[in-house]
């Protein structure tokens, strides 16, 4: 047994099995530190201040740090070693809060070393992440490439739920230096699981030798690239449009509605609020099994559909609460909206990037990536201006129920079924 385990007609797959195992625990390290990081510190900062304006900026510069750095970290993802970029990004996070730790020890810890430090985090964790995202293809087969972005997703999930939950008893019990160190020596384990991980097994780009970069060139050129394919551009723009509507209808409205209009316990949003990330686990586990009886664009389809479904309950609890008044009643009808939602949101992202990753020649692949999320991550912001105006003018249920038959007009006129 042993002897078959180890054989050299068994070493791709052992190789490939190893790959998916430590990219999971590395993501896994990496997503649930920042994650535990951002709220902790967050909660920090509310308590050295007591200013909302200071809280917020921290996780504006969160937002900033990616949108500003997305496009360049493309270019160095394309022109680099990705391998060789992901172990220095870690090991720079690490070196970052290990040195804030040090820091630390002679002086107190104070708002501009930590609006330094989540800067220089999020720059170096939105390179890693492009750097992976883009290597994913080459990490593992083709067909194992949807359990690979599953996990992924699940993981993230995982994390938006467990990290303030972390966050939170780590700020409540331990003291915040400490922590900021023991972040550090799990970005250094991070770094060392890559060491042993195989970026070239399933690659079949160009070995040549990388060209000298160039950022503007490079950035252009991806554009190019982009524009000249036009399944590519397609499915950005279905990307695209989710990150628009799920902002105009849900990330404002939602709470607003809950909380302003039908004034739920603030406990039942909290509930409500963690069953997004539950259905966006569910949908991960569900999605490689439909996928193998579905086609990806008819996944797409319907579950855009699902969710523009989903996003006009939201506004329809507003009619309904002149009719119903219990509470109990809406914290289930939320949470099961909530739930489809992120099933919908999961079944949607996973084709998508799956598609792309396969789509994209390796050596263009983090540039593209890079630039389709950048414009997503942008147009987030302007959907919740948007919302945020809007909110205040017009009876808050038409938001989301336009919303709602926008994306599924859209659906079904934008997306097209082979």
């Amino acid at each position: 047994m042993l002897e078959s385990i180890l054989s050299l007609k068994n070493l791709p797959k052992n190789k490939e099995l190893s790959n998916a195992i430590l990219f999971s625990i590395a993501s896994c390290i990496s997503l649930f530190g920042t994650s535990i990081y951002n709220f902790a510190i967050g909660l920090y900062v509310l308590k050295l201040t007591g200013s909302g304006l200071s809280f917020a900026t921290t996780l504006i510069l969160s937002i900033l740090s990616t949108v500003l750095v997305n496009p360049f970290a493309g270019v160095l993802a394309d022109r680099l070693d990705k391998k060789l970029l992901a172990i220095i990004t870690d090991i720079l996070n690490s070196l970052i809060l290990i040195g804030l730790y040090l820091l630390t020890m002679g002086y107190a810890l104070n708002l501009s070393m930590i609006y330094v430090s989540i800067f220089l985090l999020n720059v170096f964790t939105t390179v890693y992440g492009i750097s992976l995202e883009a290597a994913k293809p080459n990490l593992v087969s083709e067909k194992s490439l949807i359990s690979m972005n599953s996990i992924n997703k699940v993981i993230d999930s995982s994390s938006s739920i467990l990290g303030p939950m972390v966050g939170g008893i780590v700020f409540a019990f331990l003291d915040i230096r400490f922590f900021i160190f023991i972040n550090g020596f799990s970005f250094a384990i991070s770094a060392l699981l890559q060491l042993f991980m195989d970026f070239k097994f399933n690659y079949n780009g160009n070995s040549k030798k990388k060209e000298k970069i160039n950022f503007f060139t490079d950035i252009i050129s991806g554009i190019i690239y982009l524009k000249a394919r036009k399944n590519i551009l397609n499915m950005f723009g279905i990307f695209i449009a989710l990150n628009f509507f799920i902002g105009l209808s849900i990330t404002v409205p939602m709470p607003y509605i809950i909380n302003n209009v039908l004034k739920l316990n603030t406990k039942f949003f909290g509930i409500i609020e963690a069953s997004f990330p539950v259905g966006m686990i569910l949908g991960a586990l569900m999605i490689k099994r439909t996928m193998g009886k579905y086609s990806y664009k008819k996944i797409i389809k319907l579950t855009s559909i699902l969710l523009s479904a989903c996003m006009i309950a939201i506004g329809f609890s507003v009619i309904l609460h002149y009719q119903v008044y219990n509470e109990t009643v809406y914290l289930i009808y939320f949470i099961l909206i909530m739930i489809l939602a992120g099933v919908a949101i999961s079944s949607m992202d996973i084709p998508i990037f799956y598609i792309l990753q396969q789509t994209i020649s390796d050596d263009f692949r983090g540039r593209v990536l890079s630039i389709g999320i950048s414009i997503g991550k942008i147009i987030l912001p302007v959907a919740l201006i948007i919302a945020g105006v809007l909110i205040n003018l017009i009876p808050p249920y038409i938001l989301p129920i336009i919303s709602g038959i926008g994306l599924c007009i859209f659906s079904m006129f934008y997306i097209k079924i082979d």
